[in-house]
């Protein structure tokens, strides 16, 4: 079964103090009516009649009184409703308007519903905004309070309080809400004005005068843009492998030269050299030089430094390898020449990157070869002694020599022998052509002895041919042996030369610097909008900081 739901009624209509003037008049006139018109029945009571009903209302109203309860009690309850921070500073609002002095925001509470008024009602929330007369005038109707330190107290009155009069006429309500819209429309006013005060002194002055230096007080500088890269002789050796290999071909190969490059550029080194060349002290200590960017001519060198580091702008491009450059100056011909100087110690110092590599390289394939060559000239120089001091220039053709010799002379003697067997064949031979061929015999034997013996033993005077032939053919493998070892040093360094050539770093320029015919800073309209927003900022995190502060505190 569906049964539709019932709701109790209530008064919605208000009375007592926060009741709107219409109905306060409405409500007295009632009363007043109730109280002394008369119901036809005089002294008697009926039930029905009018001085019994009042009776009635009035006994009924005494027994629906609440008990009296103590002001700590009242307080735990209104503790324990869970109310905001802006409910209780309201309900202090409130009790103040009404010229009660509560001494808490809880008591205030308390204080005004004692009175009969609901602090959180929307009506009230309104009338909260009245002008000082109203409030004066509302505190000398109403009854205050003074609340005595540690002693709690009942909010009982001095003096009855005296019920304002009810106004009749609507103008007057017209009015007073004309009033409050005036006064609202005045506060609102008044904060727009402090809002612009306040915008005006922390933004819009501190812009103007930002704006005011860049567009009139500030030098203005000239950029001389540099683009330029770190390169090798060649990529790498066409048998390289492996990782070598595969980065040999890209810009990766030359990675830590360029950022090696970049750090030297941005150092005090370079910095240095620049201000001895061609005077970056002095260019920038020019009394043209607005004040912000002028050197003072005693300044330190970190002082220096930091003006070369603002005016020099460099980075390294990994992805192409580029390395692009910008130097700020005074005066667009400076700037280039700046430039031109820089490009010109980079270059040095990508040839001091790998002179020790090539050196230690060139090192040893030069020593190599070097000793290899002192080597060679000195079986030389054994074989031309031994040349020398045994006279031979050769000693395979010494060695036929004589073998040639001995060969003859044993054909000779042979020849001999069987001439002295023809002469001693006849019965009486020739005594004296047999002595001749004796003789003869004896002198080619002694001659083949003496020739033999030459090759094989040493005479008082000089080596045996054997002696010196083994020590020429020894002379001469070293000699051979040497020459061998200076061809391959002589290899070994050229291979050496061709490895250094390939290690070594040049600089290559793809944007020279050129002479600038304007200015390229400071951007004015840039600067002055950035200075614009950041100040913006600062005074939105200071009034919202402020804003969360106070709203703490009154919490």
């Amino acid at each position: 079964m569906t049964m539709k739901p019932r709701g109790k009624k209530f008064r919605i209509r208000r009375s007592g103090p926060t009741a709107p003037a219409g109905e306060s008049q409405r409500a007295a006139e009632s009363a007043a009516a109730a109280q002394g018109a008369d119901d036809g029945f005089g002294s008697m009571r009926f039930p029905t009649s009018g001085a019994a009903q009042a009776a009635d209302a009035a006994q009924q109203a005494a027994t629906q009184a609440p008990p009296q309860v103590s002001v700590e009690q009242e307080l735990a309850a209104i503790r324990a409703e869970g109310l905001t921070g802006r409910q209780l500073r309201m309900a202090r609002r409130t009790a103040q308007k009404h010229g009660l002095q509560p001494a808490s925001d809880f008591d205030a509470v308390r204080l005004l519903r004692r009175q009969g008024i609901d602090p959180f009602e929307r009506s009230n929330m309104l009338e909260l905004v009245v002008n000082d007369g109203d409030r004066q005038a509302e505190a000398q109707r109403l009854p205050a309070t003074v609340r005595q330190p540690g002693v709690p107290q009942t909010q009982a009155p001095a003096q009855p309080p005296a019920m304002p009069a009810p106004s009749t006429d609507e103008a007057n309500r017209a009015q007073e809400i004309l009033r409050m819209q005036r006064d609202i429309a005045r506060r609102r006013r008044k904060r727009l004005i402090l809002l612009a005060a306040r915008l005006l002194v922390f933004v819009m002055l501190p812009t103007a005068f930002v704006g005011y230096y860049y567009y009139t007080i500030a030098t203005p500088m000239y950029a001389a843009t540099t683009v330029f890269q770190i390169q090798k002789a060649e990529s790498g050796s066409a048998s390289a492998g492996g990782l070598a290999g595969l980065m040999g071909g890209t810009t990766f190969a030359t990675v830590q030269d360029s950022i090696s490059v970049q750090n030297f550029l941005e150092s005090r080194e370079a910095m240095l050299l620049l201000d001895d060349d061609l005077g970056l002290r002095d260019h920038f200590s020019a009394p043209d030089i607005d004040p912000l960017n002028r050197l003072d001519p005693e300044a330190t060198t970190e002082d220096l430094y930091r003006l070369y580091s603002r005016n020099l702008t460099i980075g390294y491009d990994p992805t192409e390898g580029l390395i692009r450059m910008e130097v700020l100056a005074a005066d667009p011909a400076v700037a280039q020449d700046f430039s031109r100087a820089l490009l010109r110690y980079a270059e040095q110092r990508v040839d001091s990157l790998t002179q020790r590599v090539r050196e230690d390289q060139m090192r040893g394939a030069r020593e190599s070869y070097e000793t290899a060559e002192a080597a060679l000239s000195a079986a030389q120089a054994r074989v031309v002694n031994l040349q020398e001091r045994s006279g031979i220039l050769s000693s395979d053709a010494e060695v036929s020599s004589l073998f040639n010799q001995i060969s003859t002379f044993q054909i000779q003697l042979q020849e001999e022998r069987l001439r002295l067997d023809e002469i001693q064949s006849v019965d009486q031979p020739n005594e004296t052509r047999v002595e001749v061929a004796q003789r003869n015999i004896a002198r080619l034997e002694a001659l083949i002895d003496s020739l033999r013996s030459s090759m094989t033993q040493d005479q008082p005077d000089e080596a045996s041919l054997a002696r010196v032939s083994s020590e020429l053919v020894v002379a001469q493998a070293d000699l051979e042996t040497r020459q061998l070892m200076l061809s391959q040093s002589m290899q070994q360094m050229e291979a050496a030369r061709v490895e250094a050539d390939r290690q070594s770093l040049y600089l290559t320029v793809s944007v020279n610097p050129v002479a600038p015919d304007e200015a390229a800073y400071p951007r004015k309209m840039e600067n002055t909008m950035l200075a614009f927003l950041i100040f913006s900022g600062i005074y939105l995190m200071l009034s919202m900081t402020a804003s969360i502060l106070r709203e703490q505190v009154s919490a």
